[in-house]
């Protein structure tokens, strides 16, 4: 794993972490607790801060960044952030889930309890609602998310990777 200052600033990880041995974090980013960093996966904080809730999963060959001096990227608890997706210089609030391969732009908020469907571009300064469903280019709300989904889907992904990353640890 490469983990590594940039212009004086260090990551910061929280306690009970896991962070794969190929997984890149620079610079300004700060992880709570109960955090997993899947294989090549690159959080970039060299141009601005990243700041991360507890329970966040960033699975395989996700991409966190943010834009130079403008636009930081912080993302709350309990969300997973699907394999490829790319979340840049937004925020993501508690309880979210954003699919395989989805887009995240500069300025977008993404509020608790939703869903970014896996493909979707959420095009800069998109405000997605609480409780919602986005999907498509660029991401509309297409539902809203509903109890068993939130239940099924959110808090079952973020939980089901924190068992994951208890397995890397038993070795």
């Amino acid at each position: 794993m490469i983990i590594q200052p940039v212009r004086g600033k260090s990551p910061s990880i929280g306690e009970d972490c896991f962070i794969a041995e190929n997984a890149t974090i620079v610079g300004e980013v700060t992880m709570g607790d109960h955090c997993s960093i899947w294989f090549n996966a690159v959080l970039r904080g060299d141009v601005h801060y990243i700041k991360m809730g507890n329970k966040v999963n960033v699975q395989d060959g996700a991409v966190i960044h943010c834009t130079y001096k403008k636009s930081p990227t912080t993302i709350g608890n309990n969300v997973s952030i699907g394999h490829n997706a790319i979340v840049h210089g937004c925020t993501v609030k508690d309880n979210v889930l954003v699919g395989m391969g989805a887009i995240l732009m500069d300025d977008c908020v993404v509020e608790s309890n939703s869903i970014i469907a896996a493909g979707a571009v959420v095009t800069q300064g998109t405000h997605v609602e609480a409780g919602s469903i986005y999907a498509g280019m660029p991401a509309k709300k297409i539902k809203e998310v509903s109890p068993e989904l939130s239940a099924g889907e959110i808090d079952r992904i973020a939980n089901a990777y924190v068992k994951y990353a208890s397995w890397f640890k038993e070795e």
